[in-house]
């Protein structure tokens, strides 16, 4: 069965509505931002989460981006605050070559890339930290991501796509273990792209390389059920289902507790135990 990645949006603006923050940052590191923050945490840890991936720049369809220094005053009490209080790993989701060395300075576990190490720098940066990386498929970025998703063959160009990152990492001496990849859904996506994706998970990665799947609460869910963001738990937790048994590794959601709960009753059908693989055999 898949490990558990529990958003920690440190935002204002995430599309959930589950962002952290008022402002651009947390200040001074303290006070009821941190607060939240912890709360939250602690609830997510509590529900079965695996991993806590943070963001403290909003990747939703039509967002704006945002400096370094905002990024890194939002992020780096998060990661602070949580390595000080849990035994749980942190991901941070951050496509900046500084933001990556900071983080991972900080005590940070995983880099999840939205750009797969696209930016200028990036790829040289995580691999200086000699963290695990998630390489992600974005077509184009996120202000313009959804204004007309178009491609020849989703799951051909994704497939390439990801496999030629996968090289590009190796080339810049990343060692194999330490790569996951992510198809993207919703990222440049339609619905139709999305759904061609998730058939055809078992052969999105190239060999041995894990793979994160992300539908909470997205786009893709409304469209299907036609609920609105917060409404969207089931439909959430059906798409992590059906990624788990296509073998997703990692599966990142917003409502720990109904993923978790879903998750050891189709482990319990299918393998007859509740039991989650080791996080040591995928983050090294």
């Amino acid at each position: 069965m898949p490990l558990i990645m529990g958003i920690l949006n440190a935002t204002p603006d995430s599309f959930s509505g589950d962002g952290l923050f008022a402002g651009d940052a947390c200040p001074e590191g303290r006070g009821p931002y941190l607060d939240g923050v912890v709360a939250r945490a602690a609830m997510l840890v509590a529900q079965g989460a695996d991993l806590l991936d943070v963001g403290g720049e909003s990747t939703r369809p039509g967002a704006a981006p945002v400096s370094d220094d905002v990024e890194l005053a939002r992020v780096l009490p998060v990661i602070a605050a949580l390595t000080s209080r849990f035994d749980v790993l942190i991901s941070v989701d951050t496509s900046s070559p500084k933001v990556m060395r900071e983080v991972a300075a900080a005590g940070a576990a995983l880099i999840n890339d939205v750009r797969a190490l696209r930016r200028s720098g990036a790829i040289e940066a995580a691999a200086a930290t000699g963290l695990p990386v998630c390489l992600m498929h974005m077509q184009g970025d996120p202000g313009t991501m959804q204004a007309s998703p178009h491609y020849g063959d989703v799951v051909a160009e994704v497939r390439d796509f990801l496999a030629a990152r996968v090289a590009a990492c190796a080339a810049a001496g990343m060692a194999p273990e330490l790569l996951l990849v992510d198809p993207g859904f919703g990222f440049g996506k339609t619905l139709e792209h999305n759904l061609a994706l998730l058939r055809a998970l078992p052969d999105i990665a190239p060999p041995g390389v894990p793979v994160v799947a992300g539908f909470s609460r997205k786009r893709m869910v409304g469209e299907i059920t036609g609920r609105p963001v917060a409404d969207r738990v089931h439909g959430s937790v059906a798409l992590a289902l059906l990624a788990a048994r296509l073998g997703a590794a990692v599966v990142r959601v917003h409502d720990v507790a109904a993923t978790a709960d879903a998750l050891k009753i189709l482990a319990a059908v299918e393998h007859g135990s509740t039991a989650r693989g080791p996080i040591d055999e995928l983050i090294q």
